[in-house]
Protein backbone atom coordinates (compact mmCIF):
# COMPACT_ATOMS: atom_id res chain seq x y z
CA UNK A 1 0.00 0.00 0.00
CA UNK A 2 1.05 3.15 -1.02
CA UNK A 3 0.38 7.05 0.77
CA UNK A 4 1.99 10.20 1.43
CA UNK A 5 3.33 10.76 4.99
CA UNK A 6 1.94 14.14 6.62
CA UNK A 7 3.43 14.02 10.61
CA UNK A 8 6.82 13.56 11.81
CA UNK A 9 6.50 13.23 15.88
CA UNK A 10 10.09 11.96 15.88
CA UNK A 11 9.26 8.43 16.27
CA UNK A 12 6.48 7.79 14.30
CA UNK A 13 5.19 8.65 11.07
CA UNK A 14 1.72 9.64 10.03
CA UNK A 15 0.75 8.38 6.66
CA UNK A 16 -2.54 9.17 4.37
CA UNK A 17 -3.51 6.71 2.35
CA UNK A 18 -5.49 7.29 -0.97
CA UNK A 19 -8.62 5.64 0.43
CA UNK A 20 -7.72 8.93 3.44
CA UNK A 21 -7.02 7.00 5.90
CA UNK A 22 -4.38 8.24 8.57
CA UNK A 23 -1.80 5.07 9.69
CA UNK A 24 0.70 5.69 12.29
CA UNK A 25 3.80 3.86 11.23
CA UNK A 26 7.34 3.23 11.80
CA UNK A 27 10.51 2.56 9.91
CA UNK A 28 11.28 -1.36 8.89
CA UNK A 29 14.86 -2.09 10.43
CA UNK A 30 17.62 0.04 10.00
CA UNK A 31 16.48 1.82 7.47
CA UNK A 32 18.35 4.28 5.51
CA UNK A 33 18.74 6.22 2.16
CA UNK A 34 21.44 5.98 -0.11
CA UNK A 35 23.59 9.44 0.27
CA UNK A 36 21.67 11.35 2.76
CA UNK A 37 22.59 11.33 5.97
CA UNK A 38 20.81 12.89 8.58
CA UNK A 39 18.41 12.65 11.77
CA UNK A 40 15.40 11.50 10.00
CA UNK A 41 15.65 9.51 6.97
CA UNK A 42 11.90 9.77 6.06
CA UNK A 43 10.35 13.48 5.91
CA UNK A 44 6.92 14.96 5.38
CA UNK A 45 5.68 14.95 2.00
CA UNK A 46 7.37 11.86 1.31
CA UNK A 47 5.60 9.17 -0.90
CA UNK A 48 6.03 6.16 0.74
CA UNK A 49 5.16 2.17 0.44
CA UNK A 50 3.63 0.51 3.84
CA UNK A 51 3.00 -3.39 5.42
CA UNK A 52 0.00 -2.57 7.44
CA UNK A 53 0.36 -5.23 10.58
CA UNK A 54 -2.90 -6.91 12.54
CA UNK A 55 -2.59 -3.95 15.18
CA UNK A 56 -3.90 -1.49 12.52
CA UNK A 57 -0.27 0.37 13.06
CA UNK A 58 2.46 -0.07 9.37
CA UNK A 59 5.94 -0.13 8.72
CA UNK A 60 7.29 2.01 6.26
CA UNK A 61 9.21 0.04 3.63
CA UNK A 62 10.25 1.64 0.72
CA UNK A 63 10.54 5.55 -0.26
CA UNK A 64 9.67 7.07 -3.94
CA UNK A 65 11.92 8.82 -5.58
CA UNK A 66 12.20 12.32 -4.76
CA UNK A 67 11.65 15.97 -6.42
CA UNK A 68 13.27 17.51 -3.98
CA UNK A 69 13.88 18.17 -0.46
CA UNK A 70 15.56 20.69 1.87
CA UNK A 71 17.66 20.06 4.67
CA UNK A 72 18.67 22.34 7.76
CA UNK A 73 21.28 21.93 9.75
CA UNK A 74 22.07 23.47 13.29
CA UNK A 75 23.51 26.80 13.52
CA UNK A 76 26.17 25.71 16.07
CA UNK A 77 28.81 23.63 16.08
CA UNK A 78 26.75 20.16 15.36
CA UNK A 79 26.99 17.97 12.89
CA UNK A 80 23.14 16.97 13.02
CA UNK A 81 21.16 18.07 9.86
CA UNK A 82 17.18 17.60 9.32
CA UNK A 83 15.19 17.09 6.23
CA UNK A 84 12.93 19.84 6.79
CA UNK A 85 10.19 18.11 3.83
CA UNK A 86 10.29 16.29 0.60
CA UNK A 87 8.45 16.96 -2.81
CA UNK A 88 7.73 21.01 -2.44
CA UNK A 89 6.32 23.16 -5.06
CA UNK A 90 7.83 26.55 -3.40
CA UNK A 91 8.69 27.88 0.32
CA UNK A 92 7.07 30.28 2.09
CA UNK A 93 9.73 32.30 4.37
CA UNK A 94 7.85 34.11 7.17
CA UNK A 95 9.79 37.43 8.43
CA UNK A 96 9.19 40.08 10.89
CA UNK A 97 10.67 43.63 10.48
CA UNK A 98 10.31 43.85 14.25
CA UNK A 99 8.48 41.74 16.80
CA UNK A 100 10.66 40.11 16.61
CA UNK A 101 13.52 41.31 13.87
CA UNK A 102 14.05 38.60 11.34
CA UNK A 103 18.19 39.37 10.35
CA UNK A 104 19.00 39.44 6.82
CA UNK A 105 21.72 37.18 7.42
CA UNK A 106 18.44 34.27 8.44
CA UNK A 107 16.94 35.47 5.15
CA UNK A 108 19.55 34.83 2.89
CA UNK A 109 20.75 31.31 4.15
CA UNK A 110 17.90 30.45 3.67
CA UNK A 111 17.09 31.65 0.23
CA UNK A 112 21.15 30.02 -0.40
CA UNK A 113 19.83 26.71 0.90
CA UNK A 114 16.52 26.57 -1.04
CA UNK A 115 18.61 27.58 -4.11
CA UNK A 116 20.58 24.98 -4.03
CA UNK A 117 17.86 22.36 -3.57
CA UNK A 118 16.02 24.23 -6.68
CA UNK A 119 13.10 25.20 -4.87
CA UNK A 120 11.61 28.76 -5.58
CA UNK A 121 10.87 31.02 -2.41
CA UNK A 122 8.30 33.49 -1.59
CA UNK A 123 9.01 36.18 1.37
CA UNK A 124 6.13 36.97 3.78
CA UNK A 125 6.63 39.75 5.78
CA UNK A 126 4.14 39.24 8.69
CA UNK A 127 2.80 41.68 11.38
CA UNK A 128 2.58 44.82 8.84
CA UNK A 129 -0.33 46.51 11.17
CA UNK A 130 2.72 46.55 14.37
CA UNK A 131 5.07 48.63 12.25
CA UNK A 132 5.94 52.66 12.35
CA UNK A 133 6.55 54.21 9.74
CA UNK A 134 10.93 53.33 10.30
CA UNK A 135 9.44 49.87 10.04
CA UNK A 136 7.30 50.48 6.81
CA UNK A 137 10.09 52.39 5.29
CA UNK A 138 12.72 49.16 5.97
CA UNK A 139 10.18 46.99 4.82
CA UNK A 140 9.65 48.60 1.47
CA UNK A 141 13.62 48.74 0.90
CA UNK A 142 13.73 45.13 1.72
CA UNK A 143 11.09 44.33 -0.73
CA UNK A 144 13.24 46.09 -3.57
CA UNK A 145 16.67 44.65 -2.43
CA UNK A 146 14.78 41.11 -2.88
CA UNK A 147 12.38 41.46 -5.64
CA UNK A 148 15.07 43.52 -7.54
CA UNK A 149 16.87 39.66 -7.18
CA UNK A 150 14.11 37.60 -8.08
CA UNK A 151 12.25 36.61 -4.81
CA UNK A 152 8.66 38.09 -4.82
CA UNK A 153 7.74 39.71 -1.64
CA UNK A 154 4.36 39.96 0.10
CA UNK A 155 3.07 42.09 3.10
CA UNK A 156 0.49 40.74 5.01
CA UNK A 157 -0.91 40.61 8.62
CA UNK A 158 -2.03 37.99 9.82
CA UNK A 159 -4.29 39.59 12.68
CA UNK A 160 -5.99 41.78 10.35
CA UNK A 161 -6.09 39.89 7.15
CA UNK A 162 -4.59 42.14 5.13
CA UNK A 163 -2.77 40.45 1.97
CA UNK A 164 -3.84 36.78 2.98
CA UNK A 165 -6.24 35.90 0.18
CA UNK A 166 -3.27 36.69 -2.18
CA UNK A 167 -1.18 34.29 -0.04
CA UNK A 168 -4.18 32.21 -0.32
CA UNK A 169 -3.76 32.15 -4.44
CA UNK A 170 -0.02 31.69 -4.00
CA UNK A 171 -0.48 28.42 -2.08
CA UNK A 172 -3.70 26.87 -4.78
CA UNK A 173 -2.47 23.21 -5.79
CA UNK A 174 1.16 23.73 -4.85
CA UNK A 175 2.73 21.58 -1.94
CA UNK A 176 4.32 24.83 -0.06
CA UNK A 177 6.85 24.67 2.59
CA UNK A 178 5.93 27.55 5.56
CA UNK A 179 9.18 28.16 7.65
CA UNK A 180 10.81 31.67 10.21
CA UNK A 181 11.95 32.12 13.14
CA UNK A 182 10.35 31.56 16.26
CA UNK A 183 8.08 34.09 16.93
CA UNK A 184 7.18 35.35 13.25
CA UNK A 185 3.60 34.36 13.58
CA UNK A 186 3.66 31.55 11.47
CA UNK A 187 1.01 29.49 13.00
CA UNK A 188 -1.44 32.24 13.45
CA UNK A 189 -0.86 32.89 9.53
CA UNK A 190 -2.42 29.15 8.92
CA UNK A 191 -4.48 29.65 11.68
CA UNK A 192 -6.07 32.32 9.53
CA UNK A 193 -5.42 30.26 6.31
CA UNK A 194 -7.24 27.33 7.94
CA UNK A 195 -9.57 28.32 10.53
CA UNK A 196 -10.47 25.34 11.71
CA UNK A 197 -7.31 23.95 12.68
CA UNK A 198 -6.27 26.21 15.68
CA UNK A 199 -2.26 25.54 15.70
CA UNK A 200 -1.06 26.41 18.96
CA UNK A 201 0.33 30.41 19.11
CA UNK A 202 2.56 31.59 21.96
CA UNK A 203 3.37 34.82 22.99
CA UNK A 204 6.69 36.94 22.36
CA UNK A 205 9.19 37.24 25.17
CA UNK A 206 9.22 40.31 26.53
CA UNK A 207 12.60 40.00 28.06
CA UNK A 208 14.39 39.45 24.68
CA UNK A 209 11.91 40.14 22.20
CA UNK A 210 12.20 36.21 20.39
CA UNK A 211 9.47 34.04 19.63
CA UNK A 212 8.74 30.90 21.82
CA UNK A 213 8.64 27.47 20.14
CA UNK A 214 5.14 26.47 19.35
CA UNK A 215 5.06 23.57 16.69
CA UNK A 216 7.67 20.74 17.65
CA UNK A 217 7.62 18.44 14.41
CA UNK A 218 6.79 18.59 10.69
CA UNK A 219 3.27 18.31 9.60
CA UNK A 220 0.80 18.63 6.49
CA UNK A 221 -2.25 20.17 6.38
CA UNK A 222 -4.57 19.75 3.18
CA UNK A 223 -5.93 23.19 1.70
CA UNK A 224 -9.60 23.66 0.87
CA UNK A 225 -8.38 25.34 -2.92
CA UNK A 226 -6.08 22.01 -3.49
CA UNK A 227 -2.93 21.70 -2.34
CA UNK A 228 -0.71 21.53 1.03
CA UNK A 229 0.93 23.45 3.36
CA UNK A 230 3.71 22.19 5.54
CA UNK A 231 4.40 24.00 9.11
CA UNK A 232 7.88 23.63 10.17
CA UNK A 233 9.39 24.23 13.93
CA UNK A 234 10.25 28.25 14.69
CA UNK A 235 13.85 27.91 14.19
CA UNK A 236 16.16 30.13 15.63
CA UNK A 237 19.24 30.09 13.07
CA UNK A 238 19.99 28.26 10.11
CA UNK A 239 22.88 26.57 9.35
CA UNK A 240 24.25 25.83 5.81
CA UNK A 241 24.87 22.57 3.94
CA UNK A 242 27.84 21.57 3.01
CA UNK A 243 29.15 23.10 -0.07
CA UNK A 244 32.49 23.57 -1.89
CA UNK A 245 34.15 27.19 -1.29
CA UNK A 246 33.34 28.28 -4.50
CA UNK A 247 29.85 26.95 -4.79
CA UNK A 248 28.49 29.56 -2.65
CA UNK A 249 28.43 32.15 -5.07
CA UNK A 250 26.38 30.36 -7.43
CA UNK A 251 23.51 30.40 -4.84
CA UNK A 252 23.64 34.18 -4.47
CA UNK A 253 21.72 34.88 -8.22
CA UNK A 254 23.31 38.49 -8.10
CA UNK A 255 26.55 37.17 -7.02
CA UNK A 256 26.67 34.52 -9.46
CA UNK A 257 25.59 36.67 -12.56
CA UNK A 258 28.92 39.31 -12.11
CA UNK A 259 31.08 35.91 -11.05
CA UNK A 260 30.99 35.53 -15.18
CA UNK A 261 33.50 38.43 -15.52
CA UNK A 262 35.93 37.20 -13.05
CA UNK A 263 39.48 36.81 -13.84
CA UNK A 264 39.70 33.38 -12.06
CA UNK A 265 37.12 30.64 -12.52
CA UNK A 266 37.15 29.45 -8.83
CA UNK A 267 37.51 33.40 -7.68
CA UNK A 268 35.89 33.51 -4.01
CA UNK A 269 35.41 37.47 -4.24
CA UNK A 270 37.36 38.24 -1.07
CA UNK A 271 41.23 38.91 -2.11
CA UNK A 272 41.58 37.80 -5.89
CA UNK A 273 42.40 40.22 -8.05
CA UNK A 274 40.37 41.30 -11.03
CA UNK A 275 37.37 40.10 -9.76
CA UNK A 276 33.86 41.27 -11.13
CA UNK A 277 31.82 40.40 -8.19
CA UNK A 278 33.50 43.11 -5.68
CA UNK A 279 33.72 45.79 -8.83
CA UNK A 280 29.79 45.15 -8.74
CA UNK A 281 29.61 45.52 -4.73
CA UNK A 282 31.71 49.07 -4.99
CA UNK A 283 28.94 49.88 -8.00
CA UNK A 284 25.96 49.00 -5.74
CA UNK A 285 24.96 46.44 -7.76
CA UNK A 286 24.90 43.81 -5.21
CA UNK A 287 23.88 45.02 -1.68
CA UNK A 288 26.29 44.95 1.21
CA UNK A 289 23.67 43.14 3.67
CA UNK A 290 23.98 40.37 0.88
CA UNK A 291 27.56 40.32 0.41
CA UNK A 292 28.04 40.03 3.99
CA UNK A 293 25.90 37.39 4.53
CA UNK A 294 28.12 35.06 1.38
CA UNK A 295 31.04 35.95 3.58
CA UNK A 296 29.20 34.37 6.53
CA UNK A 297 28.79 30.85 4.61
CA UNK A 298 32.04 31.31 3.58
CA UNK A 299 33.95 31.78 6.87
CA UNK A 300 31.52 28.26 7.80
CA UNK A 301 32.96 26.46 4.86
CA UNK A 302 36.39 27.47 5.66
CA UNK A 303 36.11 26.59 9.43
CA UNK A 304 34.78 23.64 8.93
CA UNK A 305 31.84 24.42 11.25
CA UNK A 306 29.21 22.73 8.98
CA UNK A 307 30.66 19.33 8.92
CA UNK A 308 29.07 16.52 6.99
CA UNK A 309 25.66 15.33 7.93
CA UNK A 310 24.95 11.78 9.27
Amino acid sequence: MTGLVIKNTGSWYQVKTADNRVIDCKIKGNFRLKGIRTTNPVSVGDHVEIDINKEGTAFITKIAERKNYIIRKSSNLSKQAHILAANLDQALLIITISHPETSTVFIDRFLATAEAYRIPVRLIINKIDLYDESDLSYTDALIHLYEGIGYPCYKVSAKTGEGIEEVRALLKDKVSLLSGNSGVGKSTLINTLLPGLSLKTAQISDAHDTGMHTTTFSEMFELPQGGYIIDTPGVKGFGTIDLEEEEIGHFFPEIFKFSSGCKFNNCTHRHEPGCAVKEALENHFISESRFNSYLSILQDANEGKYRSAY
